[in-house]
């Protein structure tokens, strides 16, 4: 089975700076972000994966463009861990084109291609169609699994997405 990264407009009216957390989430209090990241951070855990506390968010646009263009490129699957860990462990700003070209070095690709793909917004069109896919699809919230007509929102287990799976395979027998 082959994965296929559609991508979907989390907070994209971020600027490209960022915002705060408390910004982004009106009338929460610093105790209610703790205990969402508390959370997070247990579901995390128990699945091996790393997770930092973040102050901000940032708009992922661009890193989404990114993504679309590593696709198309040989080799290119560790863009989207290396994208995952400089947002959510690194806490490193998505948005700016300078550390993307960074994080698409780091794993290999031509810092040089990657800039003009940010720069001319080569993939603008490609994320503009993954995001009506994800309009068409009701998808409400990342990441989400879609197989075969089923799928699963949020970050899930890995007996979840085993379920989703094997719900698949018996839809097609």
């Amino acid at each position: 089975m082959k994965v296929k990264w559609v991508h979907f407009p989390l907070h994209p009216d971020t600027p490209q700076e960022g915002r705060t957390l408390k910004d982004l989430f009106p009338g929460r209090t610093d105790a209610d972000i703790k205990a969402t990241y508390d959370r997070m951070k247990g579901l995390m855990d128990a699945e091996g994966l790393p997770y930092g506390v973040r102050t901000h968010t940032y708009n992922s646009r661009l890193a989404q463009e990114l993504g679309a263009w590593a696709d198309t490129q040989p080799d290119s699957e560790a863009i989207h861990d290396a994208l995952y860990r400089a947002y959510f462990v690194d806490k490193r700003n998505v948005g700016d084109i300078d550390t993307l070209v960074d994080i698409a070095e780091a794993v290999g690709l031509p810092g040089e291609e990657a800039r003009a793909v940010l720069t001319e917004r080569r993939f603008e069109a490609a994320v503009d169609a993954d995001w009506e896919k994800a309009r068409q699809f009701g998808v409400t919230g990342v990441p989400t699994f879609a197989a075969g007509g089923y799928g699963v929102v949020g970050a899930q287990p890995y007996e979840a997405l085993a379920q989703l799976l094997t719900q698949v395979s018996q839809s097609t027998e």
